[in-house]
Formats: structure tokens, C-alpha cells, sequence
């Protein structure tokens, strides 16, 4: 039996890092009999919004004070639970700088691999300042000088290989469909459905302004949001026509069922989680072309569409071909549903399972 710790920073957000882990942590334990530990930071595991397998053994160590304090307490719990545990496999889920440390910073006889669920560009701005950009770059020097002490440095896309080209422990590992319905949306109904994180990130002030494109010609249409609320970037209150928000939801599956089209109009991502779980409801996608993910997902005018990262006209355009005919979208749902199996978790956690052992 493998001993697998998973280390991340905590599990009970809503996060796709967060459902990835629940999904591939929970396959690995029920069906390939792995013994899985995850270990977060600070209680963070309590009241996971996602489900994991009861087979997980979940523990947490506290790392609190000043940037020193904080460091040597990381270190010496993950030291500690390591020593307890005796993972065969180590694999690191922290997106920030310390996870970068551990092969440096713990004595241990396990492999360990890193990997990284979001693209550079979620630390770098337009807007930054020549200080921030100059320390965001020598962040990144530091990652992969640290990331090359890794056995296996695994990435979502095939674009997201550009972003560590220093590294020659890189691999692609795309994340799994978090579920499989048998059934699909019937697609007649006017609703357009967006989810994610309301931020910058994800682009929703980008979607407003389109929608009020598409609202002009099709104001019989509604758009909804699903996501975690950030009402310093947007404020959902005052919303225009036809657009509505809605707080995270569990069974976000039944919500792509009751919508027609999906679109995304993140500025850049790590994979496009939402993507795929639209596909596999039956829904057409149309999405901006950003780095990376959605062009590793969507085949241009098979089943969906991917537009010049914000051309919000062009996004506003490919939406409004979609609403007014219902053959298309219903050829292109048909076409997301077949083209999307090609994630399916059994085969993703394979590839994990593969290389585990090969480790």
C-alpha cells in the first residue's frame, strides 16, 4: 500500500484545488487503496465544502507570528507529521512561495512532486509598479531554482509549460471532471451561466460589458453568476438587467443542467475546471482564448468557441450566435459531452497512479 500526504494549505474553500483534491485524494483511497493524509495549516480542513473519502486521514499543524515565526513553526510541523506518517510519496498543493521550500527544508526518504494549480500571470498586473514587478520576478527566479528539487513539477496544460521552460522535471497532468451525468441540458432554456470567484481574475466586469451587447438584442436572456462575492471588485447589489448572482453552490452540477450556454471570460487561468463540468452537462462553451487552459479544452467551432483574450465585442458576438439558433447549440452541446471524456477521473487518476509508481 502507498502512503500518499497531500500538503496543502487547507481544503475547506470552494476553490477548483480544493474539488481537484477531493476528487483525486478520495479516488486514490477507495479504488487504488492508497493510504492518504492530507495536511493543512491552521484547522483549515474543518467543514470542507467538498466531499472526501472517509479513508482520508486529515491532520493540520498552526503556524502563526512574524514572517520568521511563521517559517520555522511551517518547518518543523510538516517535519513532525512526516515523521508520523512515513509517506512513500510527497505531493505538494501550495501555490505560494514556501511550498517551493520543502524538498530543502524536511528530511524525509519519500519522493516528492509539486504541483501548480495556477498560471504566473495570477501574480503579475498591468497596473504593478516597477517594485512589485521586479520582486514578482525574482519570486518566480526563486521557483524554479527551488521547483528543479523536485522529482516531478506537474502542470495542468500544455501552455502552462512555457511559464517553468528552466525545468526539466515538468510534466502535464490536466485536473479530472468532478462529475459524469447521464443526462444533458435541453438547452432551451434563455439562461447563460458563468462560475468562479467574483475577481479580476475571473473577468466578470469584462462579461458585464458584453452582456450589455448581447442585452440589447436579446433581452429575453438571462445571465447568471455563481461564485464567492467580492463586492471591492464588483458589487452584486446593483447588477444590470437580466444578470443575476448567486452565492457557491454544492450542486453545481444541477445548475449547468438548467442553463444553455457557458461562457468564461477569465484574463488568464491554471486549467478551466468550469469548463469541462458545462462540456460534460451538454452545454456549448464560448470563453476568451486566455493563458491557459481554455484552448487545451475547447475545440474552435466543434463545441465551442474561444475568443481574442478581451475582445468583449467578439465575446458578445459568439454568445449571440449560440442564443439565436438552437440547432447549433445543440450541435455543439452534443459535441462538448463526446469531447469531454477524455477527462474523465478514471482516466486522470491513472495517470496519477502511473506515476506515483513510477516514482
Amino acid at each position: 500500500m502507498i502512503r500518499l500526504l497531500y500538503i496543502t494549505n487547507g481544503i475547506n474553500g470552494s476553490g477548483g484545488l480544493e474539488r481537484v483534491l477531493a476528487l483525486k485524494a478520495s479516488y486514490l483511497a477507495e479504488h487504488y487503496n492508497y493510504n492518504v493524509t492530507i495536511l493543512s495549516l491552521n484547522k483549515n480542513h474543518v467543514n470542507p465544502f467538498y466531499t472526501f473519502s472517509p479513508k482520508i486521514d486529515m491532520l493540520s499543524i498552526d503556524v502563526t507570528g512574524n514572517p520568521i515565526q511563521y517559517f520555522k513553526s511551517y518547518k518543523k510541523g510538516i517535519q513532525m507529521i512526516v515523521d508520523e506518517v512515513q509517506p512513500d510519496i510527497i505531493s505538494v498543493c501550495d501555490d505560494g512561495l514556501k511550498g517551493f521550500f520543502i524538498p530543502s527544508i524536511i528530511k524525509t526518504k519519500a519522493k516528492l512532486i509539486y504541483e501548480r494549480h495556477v498560471s504566473k500571470l495570477a501574480e503579475a498586473k498591468s497596473n504593478d509598479g516597477f517594485l512589485k514587478s521586479l520582486l514578482t520576478k525574482a519570486k518566480w527566479l526563486l521557483m524554479e531554482k527551488f521547483g528543479a528539487r523536485y522529482e516531478k513539477f506537474v502542470v495542468l496544460t500544455n501552455g502552462n509549460l512555457k511559464e517553468w521552460e528552466m525545468l526539466d522535471n515538468l510534466m502535464v497532468i490536466p485536473n479530472p471532471l468532478s462529475f459524469q451525468p447521464e443526462e444533458s441540458s435541453d438547452l432551451d432554456k434563455k439562461q447563460v451561466i458563468c462560475v468562479g470567484k467574483i475577481s479580476y481574475q475571473k473577468g466578470q466586469d469584462l462579461l458585464l460589458q458584453a452582456w450589455e451587447l448581447v442585452n440589447a438584442r436579446f433581452p429575453d436572456w438571462e445571465l447568471h453568476l455563481y461564485g464567492k462575492e467580492n463586492k471591492n471588485f464588483l458589487d452584486t447589489r446593483n447588477l444590470p438587467n437580466n444578470v443575476y448572482y448567486f452565492s457557491p453552490e454544492k450542486n453545481i452540477q444541477q445548475k449547468y443542467l438548467e442553463s444553455s450556454i457557458y461562457v468564461m471570460s477569465s484574463r488568464f487561468e491554471g486549467f478551466g475546471m468550469v469548463l469541462i463540468e458545462a462540456m460534460a452537462c451538454g452545454l456549448p462553451c464560448v470563453s476568451f482564448d486566455c493563458d491557459y487552459g481554455p484552448s487545451d479544452i475547447i475545440q474552435e467551432d466543434i463545441d465551442g468557441y474561444l475568443v481574442a483574450n478581451g475582445n468583449i465585442s467578439d465575446l458578445a458576438g459568439r454568445l449571440e450566435k449560440l442564443m439565436a439558433d438552437e440547432d447549433l447549440r445543440k450541435s455543439m452541446g452534443q459535441k462538448a459531452k463526446e469531447n469531454v471524456q477524455r477527462f474523465q477521473l478514471t482516466k486522470i487518476a491513472d495517470i496519477w497512479d502511473n506515476t506515483f509508481k513510477g516514482l
